[in-house]
């Protein structure tokens, strides 16, 4: 680990421990959490003060009071020069491959597109600005792209030098920061979807994993984390008293949150995770699936109750029964500190192969294979092997990755 980064990092440590104080919430007890955005204005005000100022956000980045950064860096006298947008855009409701430079109608700033034909600013966006701030509220999974928005900028600004500093604005992992599940990535299968040897369920920050990345991928680049005040790895999103805003437009709720984890390896696959309805990421239904016979060779798991039902897509941006009735398993989280979304997505896998073995498929190998970060699941569903033997397979990897992650932790 390089010395420079080690130093950033305990200085977000002992910043965040001054900051957060007492004891974990209890699911239906809140605290106020105060994200980057407001942590650095009250102290940390000379990390923009006249400085100009590039913004990575989208509409997740708000106030606890729900107004935007763009906003409150204006009101506060901030030199804000430039906007920067990952997927989905600035306002959050674009589901396209491939999107364009704007202009932000409200103030007239230019709005940098950073999901289009380039993933990372240019030399020349770069070089307006003396400092970039990233604010993006992330779900707590491998497989979502705003992490890898910050990574291919981070490289960026280490690429032009010349003393830009990078600051990442933090918030609460919205799954809380205790639980790591699922397989880690293999780094050979690095993409987009997943940059960083983590599993699928990671239980750090966006700023955790900027730390992380900036030492595992050799970025280098001068890295300062803004912790979110108030919030410990035990508290969950809907303890923290901030808006819940769509990180992305199949992203409706926390429930949804946190199935997604295990439930997005479906999306390589031919069955529906729900893209179209009100409950993406809670369901799995295709037209040729049984449900109940699913459901009994599942059997009761821990934290969660599988039960039937039927849903119809409409308009699905992946394509799949758009306006068809078809049956479905929805999940509903019973038990946050037990359930296991990695471990129900191996049973639902085995078992659903097992039921319909001449009509399930994986219709991407590629994507399956990117989603579970290797190979080796796909293969060990073509080797009939036992969800418990798929399973047991992760834990070397759990555990030396548990390992790794202790040194960029900033919340206790």
């Amino acid at each position: 680990m390089r010395q420079e980064n080690l130093s950033r990092r305990l200085a977000a440590c002992l910043s965040a421990l001054i900051l957060v104080g007492g004891c974990d919430t209890a699911p239906g007890q809140t605290r106020e959490i105060r994200p980057g955005i407001e942590v650095l204005l009250a102290d940390s005000a000379h990390l923009v003060s006249e400085r100009r100022v590039g913004l990575v956000t989208n509409q997740t980045g708000v106030s606890h009071g729900g107004v935007s950064d763009v906003e409150v860096l204006l009101e506060n006298g901030v030199q804000l020069v430039a906007i920067f947008s990952p997927e989905h855009g600035f306002r959050g409701n674009l589901d396209e491959a491939n999107i364009g430079h704007t202009t932000d109608s409200a103030t007239g700033l230019p709005i940098y597109s950073l999901y289009g034909e380039q993933r990372e600013p240019t030399p020349e966006m770069l070089g307006q600005i003396d400092v970039l701030l990233f604010d993006l509220q992330d779900i707590g999974a491998r497989t979502y792209t705003y992490i890898s928005t910050i990574l291919y900028a981070m490289r960026a600004a280490a690429a032009v030098g010349g003393g830009l500093d990078v600051v990442v604005l933090d918030r609460p992992n919205p799954l809380g920061g205790e639980l790591v599940q699922g397989p880690v990535l293999d780094t050979t299968f690095a993409t987009y979807v997943g940059m960083l040897p983590v599993p699928l369920r990671h239980g750090m920050t966006m700023g955790e994993l900027a730390l992380l990345g900036n030492d595992v991928l050799g970025i280098g680049v001068d890295l300062t984390v803004v912790p979110a005040n108030g919030w410990t790895r035990g508290i969950w999103f809907d303890s923290t008293g901030l808006p819940w805003i769509r990180p992305s437009p199949n992203m409706p709720n926390l429930e949804s949150a946190t199935h997604y984890p295990g439930i997005v390896i479906f999306e390589a696959t031919n069955l529906s995770v729900g893209r179209g309805t009100p409950i993406a990421f809670q369901v799995l239904g295709a037209p040729w699936l049984r449900p109940a016979e699913v459901a009994a060779l599942i059997g009761e798991q821990p934290g969660v109750t599988i039960y039937d039902t039927s849903i119809m897509p409409h308009d699905a941006p992946d394509r799949k029964y758009s306006g068809v009735t078809i049956p479905a398993l929805q999940f509903r989280v019973t038990d946050r500190s037990t359930y296991d979304p990695t471990h129900l997505m191996v049973r639902l896998l085995t078992a659903i192969k097992q039921v319909h073995p001449d009509s399930f498929a994986v219709t991407s190998t590629r994507g399956f294979d990117r989603l579970a970060g290797s190979d080796q699941l796909r293969l060990a569903l073509e080797g009939g092997r036992s969800a418990d033997e798929i399973i047991a397979s992760w834990e070397d990897g759990l555990a030396e990755f548990k390992g790794v992650r202790e040194r960029y932790l900033i919340y206790r």
